[in-house]
């Protein structure tokens, strides 16, 4: 298992500062499902063309880092592997700078919440179609859509289980509130789960006991909800699993430059 990442944008960490965001993507090996890769970031076509793959609102609001070394596929290469490794992609949603890979790895199965899908391909209302960008998907993905399963839960949180072609130590957890069919990814490993919480949260300080967020992250999380109050009741879920089973699952979000630095460091 190992995490991918880079600078993203330079967003409102306060309200007179700038803050520094990144994209913590996740690349599992498999013994027989090949690659495994959680969120893409963005992709190189939407480095060659930033304004029609992700709109000129969004790359005017934060500035992207456009690094073609920084592009998942171009760190899945730097590894050794080629892209047709990556045989499975597990979407914690389908933000423009969650999906904007797809195309890089256009015979990977994409794993997804079937809600997030569904919002996705017929977006509703001007929210929608900032944050969903058909271009993204323009290729044609192999679509693998889910709902909950009915059964054993995974520390009291509903999950999908049984994802078609990957291991039981890979499951997508619902947390929506962020987006419409938000999930995390829970991926067992050496004994531990791993939790990527995708945009469940920005900042790890709301992660620990005294909750504590930059302004301008707690700002623009409200903003861009889909629920907002479903989103606060997920995150408060997320303190507890924390607190009360810290040492059986570790939990880190997308967008936190910090929570990616202990990642690569451990």
């Amino acid at each position: 298992m190992c995490p991918l990442g880079g600078p993203l944008v330079d967003a409102p960490g306060s309200l007179l500062a700038r803050g520094r965001m990144v994209c913590h993507c996740l690349l599992i090996e498999t013994p027989s499902s090949g690659l495994v890769l959680v969120d893409t970031g963005f992709g190189l076509d939407d480095m060659r063309d930033p304004i029609r793959r992700m709109g000129r609102m969004f790359v005017s609001l934060t500035s992207p880092k456009l690094d073609r070394a920084q592009a998942a596929i171009s760190q899945v290469e730097a590894l050794g592997f080629q892209r047709s490794d990556v045989q499975h992609i597990l979407l914690t949603h389908m933000d423009l700078d969650h999906a904007g890979g797809l195309a890089d790895f256009p015979k990977a199965r994409v794993h997804v919440m079937q809600d997030e899908l569904d919002e996705a391909l017929d977006p509703k209302g001007i929210g929608s179609r900032e944050r969903y960008k058909s271009a993204q998907w323009a290729h044609g993905p192999l679509w693998s859509p889910h709902t909950p399963s009915a059964g054993e839960r995974w520390f009291g949180f509903e999950c999908a289980r049984g994802l078609e072609g990957l291991p039981p130590e890979i499951l997508m957890v619902p947390l929506s509130g962020h987006s419409r069919g938000h999930a995390a990814i829970a991926v067992q490993s050496g004994g531990m789960w791993n939790l990527h919480c995708g945009d469940a949260y920005f900042h790890h300080g709301e992660m620990e006991p005294n909750y504590r967020c930059p302004a301008g992250f707690k700002a623009f999380q409200r903003i861009v909800a889909y629920d907002d109050g479903l989103r606060r009741t997920n995150q408060g879920r997320l303190r507890e699993l924390v607190r009360a089973h810290g040492r059986e699952a570790r939990v880190f979000c997308a967008h936190d430059a910090t929570e990616l630095g202990r990642a690569i460091e451990s």
